[in-house]
């Protein structure tokens, strides 16, 4: 979480996706209410979870080089990142995507193109379920 005006933290949101008008497009809907970072690639998702750590992912499924499957594997065996929670953010309706996601640990999966007002809502209820998990431990 960052410090913002008046003492508030905006919770921070990692958005991974290798098409630059999708990433424009996730930062535009939620810079308002989330600090947002983006990167275009598994490999610099990973590189910026070695030195922070967001309140949620936002992840692509498929993407050149490492996708978002081989990535969240990857994020879900670093110790201290395992628990972040992860929204998958594709286009890829393939149901074998869906399963392996969900044998990973996703919280939600969003369908490309999205609605703007439907991402916020869903991202809203993935942290309200986080507060309630944290109240109850």
């Amino acid at each position: 979480m960052s410090q913002i005006e008046g003492g508030d933290s905006k919770k921070c949101i990692l958005a991974v996706d290798d098409n630059a008008i999708v990433l424009s497009r996730i930062e535009s809907t939620l810079c308002n209410d989330y600090e947002v970072v983006t990167v275009n690639s598994g490999a610099r998702a990973l590189k910026y979870l070695k030195e922070e750590k967001p309140d949620l992912i936002l992840m692509d499924i498929r993407m050149a080089q490492k996708d978002g499957i081989e990535t969240l594997r990857d994020i879900r065996n670093m110790d201290d990142r395992k628990d972040i929670p992860v929204i998958m953010l594709t286009g890829v309706e393939n149901k074998d995507s869906v399963l392996e996601s969900a044998r990973l640990g996703i919280r939600d999966y969003i369908l490309k193109p999205f609605y703007s007002d439907e991402l916020l809502k869903r991202i809203r209820r993935v942290f309200e379920q986080e507060e309630l998990k944290q109240e109850e431990e």
